[in-house]
């Protein structure tokens, strides 16, 4: 290849390397300033655009314009301010969700408290006034019924008793009155055959 055009091959790719490099500098100069972005972009601007020097002793220094960095001072508390509201705002956030998380916990208790109650009146049985559980409450119920039925039982047994003693009484008593009946009848007899003889035995004793 032709040295000459070699030699104007790379220029030309070093002019353009050069430029874009240039472009992409100042693009991102443009990108970056003192009253927009954010403050880390708002320091490299103003570490951009401060100029450096070395002092007397060798050391290197920045020189920034003073109303750059008053600028930057007042972007940097506003931002502190705002960081702050939002900060207090996020802990009055916290606070107020604390104290439903608080509430919740304490209806939930009540909830389950009720609910334990609930249940445990479900599973037992109001009587006289005292509580039992349906296990208790179905034993003495069940007994009260056995021995009311056992009295019941007693009650028929007795009075079919009575019932028998009645009849046997009433009619033992008809006996005896029959009985009664037929002394009397015979008494009855006895007397006026008696009578008759007395009155034959007058009768004879006036014909004498």
């Amino acid at each position: 290849m032709n040295p000459i055009k070699t030699l104007f091959v790379v220029v030309c790719t070093c002019l353009i390397s050069i430029a874009s490099f240039s472009q992409s500098n100042d693009d991102q100069e443009e990108a970056l300033s003192l009253n927009s972005g954010t403050i880390d972009n708002q320091f490299e601007y103003i570490l951009r655009k401060s100029g450096n020097f070395k002092g007397t002793n060798g050391q290197a220094y920045e020189a920034v314009k003073l109303s750059m960095f008053l600028t930057l001072r007042a972007h940097t508390i506003d931002s502190l301010k705002t960081v702050h509201k939002n900060l207090a705002e996020t802990q009055a956030v916290v606070k107020s969700q604390a104290n439903e998380i608080s509430d919740l916990k304490a209806n939930l208790a009540n909830t389950k408290e009720n609910l334990d109650k609930t249940n445990t009146e479900k599973d037992s049985m109001a009587l006289f006034g005292m509580q039992m559980s349906k296990t208790g409450y179905n034993a003495l119920m069940w007994t009260i019924i056995a021995g009311l039925l056992a009295l019941l039982l007693l009650f028929i047994y007795k009075f079919k008793n009575s019932n028998a003693i009645t009849r046997d009484a009433k009619k033992a008593l008809a006996e005896i009155e029959e009985e009664f009946d037929e002394h009397r009848r015979t008494a009855l007899e006895r007397e006026q055959k008696v009578r008759r003889q007395l009155q034959d035995e007058i009768n004879k004793q006036k014909k004498i």
